[in-house]
C-alpha cells in the first residue's frame, strides 16, 4: 500500500488568508493550521540557505505525528557551486535536516534550467557523497537529460545511489515519469508569474490531473511512498487544486474555508 504525502510548495502566502487561512490567526500559526488540511509540505526557504535550528524546532512542534517536511538543497551547493567542492556545506545542511527526524521526507536537489547533461560527471561525483538513510530527489530542468540517449545513464546512476528522478509538470519540460527507487517524487509547478493573485484556482488542469494519475497507477505496486507538491503557479491556488487532486481520487479531504461553488469553470 502506498503512503500518499501531498500538499503544497511552501505555506505562507498573504493570498491564502481568506480562501485558506482565517483571517485572525498571525503567519506564525500557518503551519500549525496547514497541518490540520495536508499531511505533508515542501518548504522552499531551505533553497536559501541551512534553516536555524530554532525553525527547525518549531516545524516539528506544529506538526501532527506522521506529517513529513521535504526540503530543498541549499541553492549555494545546486546553483552557485554546482556540486563542486560543497562537502562541508552539504553536511552542515544533512546535520540540521537529520533534526526533524521522523517529520523529514524528502530532500530535494534542484538543479537551474542551464545544468546540461554536460554535467553529468559533476552529479556523479556527489551522489556518493549523500547520506544512503535519508531519501533525496533530483529535479533537472535543461531539455538534454531527457533525451533518448541520455535517459538511461541518468536511471542507472539514480538507481545506483537510491535517489528518485522528480516528475515535474512545468513549462518547455516533457511530463514523464522515471521510476529510479522506491518512492515518486512529483512537483505540478505551472507557468511562473501567470498569476497576479493567488487566492483561487483559475485554470482548469483537471484533465492533466487526470493523466497524471493514469501514469502513476503502472508505479504503485512498486512503491512504498508518493510525495507530491502543487505551486501556485500551476493553477492560481495550490491549496485549492490539491484538493481537487485528493477529491478526484478518492483521498480525505478537508473543506476549505471559502464557500464551494457550483461550478469553477
Amino acid at each position: 500500500m502506498v503512503n500518499w504525502h501531498l500538499g503544497t510548495m511552501g505555506f505562507s502566502y498573504k493570498d491564502w488568508v481568506g480562501p485558506f487561512y482565517p483571517a485572525d490567526i498571525g503567519a506564525r500559526d500557518f503551519l500549525k493550521y496547514y497541518g490540520e488540511t495536508f499531511n505533508s509540505v515542501e518548504i522552499d526557504s531551505t533553497f536559501y540557505g541551512t534553516p536555524p535550528v530554532g525553525n527547525v524546532n518549531r516545524w516539528i512542534a506544529v506538526t501532527p505525528e506522521g506529517f513529513k517536511i521535504c526540503c530543498k538543497m541549499p541553492k549555494q551547493i545546486t546553483h552557485d557551486m554546482e556540486l563542486s567542492g560543497a562537502r562541508h556545506l552539504l553536511a552542515e545542511f544533512v546535520k540540521v535536516m537529520r533534526l526533524l527526524g521522523d517529520r523529514l521526507g524528502v530532500i530535494l536537489i534542484q538543479f537551474p534550467p542551464s545544468f546540461s547533461f554536460e554535467k553529468f560527471p559533476l552529479l556523479k561525483a556527489f551522489l556518493p557523497e549523500l547520506p544512503a538513510d535519508m531519501r533525496f530527489a533530483v529535479e533537472v530542468r535543461h531539455l538534454s537529460w531527457h533525451a533518448p540517449s541520455q535517459v538511461g545513464q541518468t536511471e542507472d546512476l539514480l538507481r545506483e545511489h537510491r535517489v528518485s528522478w522528480a516528475a515535474t509538470e512545468y513549462e518547455q519540460l516533457p511530463k514523464r515519469i522515471y521510476r529510479t527507487t522506491d518512492f515518486l517524487y512529483i512537483r505540478f509547478i505551472g507557468k511562473h508569474l501567470q498569476f497576479i493573485r493567488h487566492d483561487s484556482e483559475q485554470n482548469d488542469v483537471t484533465p492533466q490531473l487526470r493523466w497524471w494519475w493514469e501514469n502513476i497507477q503502472p508505479h504503485v505496486e512498486h512503491i512504498s511512498d508518493l510525495y507530491g507538491y502543487f505551486n501556485n503557479d500551476y493553477a492560481g491556488f495550490a491549496a485549492g487544486t490539491c484538493n481537487r487532486f485528493k477529491s478526484m481520487f478518492g483521498f480525505e479531504v478537508k473543506p476549505l474555508i471559502y464557500p464551494k461553488q457550483e461550478r469553477l469553470f
